[in-house]
């Protein structure tokens, strides 16, 4: 049941999304276009629910030849791969903002472990497979966590602990602290636990 509320949710949500933030599109749109060469849109497959390849939409925010992303090398505030209007638009999470249709199409939800690049699912052990068992989100646990300031098994961690105890109001909870991660950055929420998921080991996330 929990599945179908999210699903609704989903929907619901990513259309009025939608129509709040074409004008905005429109416009970054455009200063994408006239502020750098290259596409406006940033499209790449990505492993979604139980390794099924999807293309996900993006802002493009870096320059022409930097997409080509490295392990252990993420895009941190001051990368100079990044253009002028892509930083605005990286730290207020706007360039997700077209995955938005990716959530209608049913291939992402709002909230979920993040979908990462095909290559690395030869990392995957069992334990981290898990992560695939739910459908990649625009949020989720690691991103209102540090997000990139986190190592990279910690991220995994907290995306298998997502799946193990989802609940919506366990969703409803990293909406709104994303919405404090967007205001305040990132490291602002370093470390900081949102909910204790397993009381009886003091495990926080």
């Amino acid at each position: 049941m929990q599945k179908v509320l999210k699903r609704v949710i989903d929907i619901i949500f990513s259309l009025i999304l939608l129509v709040l933030f074409f004008p905005t599109w429109v416009i970054i749109a455009i200063l994408i276009k006239f502020t750098s060469p290259g596409k406006v849109f940033f499209i790449q497959d990505r492993p979604g629910q139980y390794k099924k390849i999807f293309k996900i939409y993006k802002f493009r925010t870096m320059r022409l030849g930097s997409g080509q992303m490295i392990k252990g090398q993420e895009v941190m505030k001051d990368d100079d791969r990044v253009t002028l209007i892509g930083k605005f638009l990286r730290r207020s999470k706007i360039d997700e903002s077209p995955q938005l249709l990716n959530v209608i199409k049913g291939e992402m939800s709002l909230v979920g472990p993040r979908p990462e690049r095909i290559a690395s699912l030869e990392e995957y052990d069992n334990e981290i497979s898990k992560r695939l068992n739910m459908k990649p989100g625009m949020t989720g646990l690691a991103q209102i966590r540090g997000n990139i300031y986190l190592d990279l098994q910690d991220r995994y961690k907290l995306d298998v602990s997502y799946v193990e105890h989802h609940s919506l109001l366990l969703d409803a909870k990293i909406i709104f602290r994303t919405i404090g991660v967007i205001m305040f950055g990132e490291e602002r929420y370093l470390d900081k636990c949102l909910v204790d998921l397993n009381p009886t080991s003091g495990e926080d996330v």
